[in-house]
């Protein structure tokens, strides 16, 4: 399990790539907004359809690299983008809920900050104990390797 810096981290990243995806999808099948008195104004994925046709001299290896995309996207009922919409604020509240969460977990929230430095102190004695074991064990693991070592020497000299 990662650590919560990690994982918010990791959430942060989640709502960015969800919101850029949410972007792209209302910049395709947005309808187009007309002010009064004003024309209309075809819109982005209009205008990228228009352009395919003009572009019909383009080498193979620019088609190997572009990326396929429709020349027409299907287009979307206002009901259906309204939906889509409210789908995707669904999503970044739940997601923004769950930085919350991880954000509430963080040491350090509602703690002074003498608790947290007796807090730093009983962590650092605790390694230093630890340290101390594992300085054994590495010494034990040398002494047991040594003992094998002469044993199987041993054994090369009897025979």
């Amino acid at each position: 399990m990662a650590d919560i810096l990690t994982q918010i981290q990791d959430e942060m990243d989640q709502i960015l790539n969800m919101m850029q995806r949410q972007m792209a999808h209302i910049r395709i099948h947005a309808p187009p907004s007309v002010p009064h008195g004003q024309q209309r104004v075809d819109t982005y994925a209009e205008i990228q359809a228009n352009k395919a046709p003009d572009n019909t001299q383009t080498t193979t290896s620019q088609l190997t690299l572009a990326p396929s995309q429709p020349t027409h996207p299907e287009q979307l009922s206002p009901e259906q983008f309204e939906k889509d919409i409210k789908e995707f604020a669904q999503d970044i509240v739940f997601k923004q809920q769950q930085v919350e969460v991880l954000i509430a977990g963080l040491p350090g929230l509602n703690v002074s900050e003498e608790q947290q430095i007796e807090r730093m102190k009983q962590l650092e004695k605790e390694l230093e104990g630890l340290e101390g074991d594992r300085l054994e064990a590495v010494k034990e693991k040398e002494l047991l390797l040594n003992k094998v070592e002469e044993k199987i020497m041993g054994v090369g000299r009897v025979r």
